[in-house]
């Protein structure tokens, strides 16, 4: 499929006779796609049942006749006013028990079904005058889940829904107790009513009960975003997609996206920067304007893996945003570098935010490609000249990378729930995962944990992951890559309980973990030959060979021909010496890179990207900063 451009665009800002010219000059830009319509509920139905889709005909029929492929949202993301008066108790609810407020968005409970039905309603009134226009390419469902910590929600709506989803899920009282251990601390339930949301306890409710609510949670977005789905999909032959962002953890992106047809997500690289990644005062003061090499890369692959392949990335920074702490404009060229990482990782699409930065409201110091005078902004002159490259550049094919990466959502909220250290995350380890591998010039895919077939791959990784499904503990038996378990892999069950006998307990691998240890910042445990432990610890015990051992005599890698256990948490040092050894069982070759340089291998070209802020010589060229090179294999 031929790689496009789009932008974000919002017809009920502007007067409508700049639309007509916006639209002649997102052409001109090399612009295919215009996404609109998903905050725009207020306009399209004004009072409760009146509605006034003349604007919104006009502007699909000026965006459409200028040659524009148009993705309409459903505008579920933001309710109205008048639909507070309808549904007083839809509002979601915070841990402390503090309602929600109109006056931004995202402020619904996705378990009221009063308003759950009012969406699915939208969609279908949306569906049947639009589904049909060949104007409209695709659907966007809702906006950005999550969002805001809005996964979790402690209102009465999700209360109910929450002891109905214990019964389904348990079938008797008796059974939920076993499980959840409630006999600690005289824990125990007579009935399912008796059972209330886990927040404002004396400490921590019980790490269980805690692990099924967010099980819950996700359910419930799952259930969400389907029953807009179910509207639309008999009034559309159109794609339906949903936009997911970077680091959102509190929900399966996995369940979310059966429904769906295309997996896109938000990248910001320098607002995630500032905002959502770990890291020292260097590293983040090193790629300020250009974003963490390995952020927007990780999220390319994980959404990669949710629909078959196919995914975009529905918004692109174009510029400065407005809602991290500190933002800095891009590097010259990194609008560029951004958009062509996307596509050498198999987007179909990139859509930038915004076409024109709004003079009002809580985006008005976030950038566009214009700015709010209507004067081209620096990223509009960067994404033109991406037109032009992929308009000249032979369509680039996707290849099955020598590497899989084993996601999974639940594991993350396990370790959220009994983390056994301030600083242990769930997504830090698997990204920190990713980068030691790309730091190597790998390719990586991103599977799900769920995913039985992994044939193909040489090297197969799964740190951290909570509780081993039984068809990945076969897979993985059996399977010819390397695998590498651990640390944290197979500890719990799925109540969150510790299992006997003791994790992993995988067949082919005679290792036991018999002991955890979390390390604070700045203490680590050295390890014989070079690298050391940090953060997290295990003791092991068993017959499996030990390839590393800490230089106080335990074992840190153990295994034997195909399967073998990480005891600890690498230092980048320790990652390195790991991978290496794991490479050249299974004559894996790797590549170490010059800081900042990053790779990606497709079934047609090499691609080579330069995130640091100094030019690096590779393959006879110089890249500059923001570079981007290529070269067909």
């Amino acid at each position: 499929m031929k790689r496009t451009l789009g932008v974000c665009y919002y017809p009920e800002h502007w007067p409508e006779e700049t639309w007509a010219k916006d639209a002649a000059a997102m052409v001109a830009a090399g612009l295919t796609w215009v996404r609109i319509g998903e905050f725009a509920w207020s306009r399209l139905e004004p009072t409760s049942g009146t509605f006034d889709f003349g604007w919104l005909d006009r502007a699909i029929a000026t965006l459409g006749n200028a040659g524009l492929k148009i993705i309409l949202g459903t505008p579920s993301a933001t309710p109205p006013r008048w639909m507070l008066d309808r549904f007083p108790d839809m509002l979601a609810v915070d841990a402390d028990g503090h309602p929600r407020r109109f006056g931004s968005r995202r402020h619904y409970c996705h378990s009221h079904r009063g308003y759950r039905d009012a969406a699915r309603d939208m969609a279908t009134t949306l569906g049947k005058r639009y589904g049909r226009d060949p104007r409209i390419h695709a659907w966007q469902i809702d906006n950005e889940y999550g969002c805001h910590e809005t996964t979790l929600s402690y209102s009465a709506a999700a209360r109910d829904a929450f002891r109905d989803w214990l019964a389904q899920h348990y079938q008797s009282i008796d059974a939920l107790n076993r499980a959840w251990g409630n006999v600690f601390w005289s824990m125990e339930y007579a009935d399912f009513d008796d059972i209330d949301l886990p927040n404002q306890t004396v400490t921590q409710s019980n790490p269980s009960h805690e692990l099924a609510f967010r099980r819950f949670a996700s359910d419930q977005v799952v259930q969400w975003n389907a029953a807009q789905v179910a509207a639309l999909r008999p009034l559309t032959d159109a794609p339906l997609i949903h936009n997911y962002m970077g680091r959102e953890m509190g929900f399966d992106h996995h369940a979310v996206a059966r429904d769906l047809d295309i997996a896109s997500w938000d990248s910001y690289p320098i607002g995630f920067l500032s905002d959502r990644l770990e890291g020292d005062a260097a590293h983040k003061a090193r790629y300020l304007q250009q974003g963490d090499p390995d952020m927007q890369a990780f999220h390319h692959d994980l959404y990669r893996g949710l629909n078959n392949g196919r995914w975009w990335v529905m918004e692109q920074q174009p510029g400065p945003v407005n809602w991290a702490p500190y933002n800095p404009a891009p590097l010259p060229g990194m609008v560029r570098l951004w958009s062509w990482e996307a596509f050498a990782h198999g987007a179909e699409v990139v859509s930038y935010f915004r076409w024109r930065q709004a003079p009002f409201a809580q985006e008005q110091m976030h950038a566009g490609l214009r700015r709010p005078d209507d004067a081209a902004a620096p990223g509009l002159a960067e994404a033109q000249q991406v037109a032009t490259e992929i308009a000249q550049m032979p369509d680039v094919a996707q290849a099955q990378a020598p590497v899989a990466l084993l996601f999974d959502y639940p594991s993350a909220w396990s370790w959220e729930v009994l983390p056994q250290g301030a600083d242990f995350s769930y997504f830090r380890l698997m990204f920190e995962t990713y980068r030691a591998l790309r730091c190597q010039g790998l390719s990586i895919d991103i599977l799900p944990a769920s995913t039985t077939d992994l044939s193909g791959y040489k090297l197969i990784l799964a740190p951290g992951l909570a509780t081993l499904p039984i068809g990945l503990a076969a897979a993985l038996s059996t399977s010819k890559a390397v695998c590498l378990l651990g640390p944290r892999t197979g500890l719990v069950t799925p109540d969150l309980t510790i299992p006997l006998p003791l994790g992993p307990a995988l067949p082919g691998l005679d290792t036991t973990v018999t002991r955890v240890e979390s390390l604070p910042p700045g203490t680590s445990r050295p390890v014989q030959g070079g690298g050391a432990l940090r953060h997290w610890v295990e003791t092991l015990e068993g017959t499996s060979p030990v390839q590393l051992s800490c230089e106080s005599g335990g074992p840190v890698l153990v295994g034997g021909k195909s399967l073998h256990y990480l005891a600890g948490w690498p230092d980048p040092d320790l990652w390195s010496r790991v991978l290496a050894l794991l490479a050249k069982q299974v004559d894996l070759p790797l590549t170490p890179l010059p800081e900042g340089l990053r790779l990606r291998s497709t079934a047609s070209h090499l691609f080579a990207f330069n995130y640091a802020p100094e030019p690096i010589e590779w393959h006879g060229e110089t890249l500059e900063p923001a570079g981007v090179g290529w070269w067909p294999l």
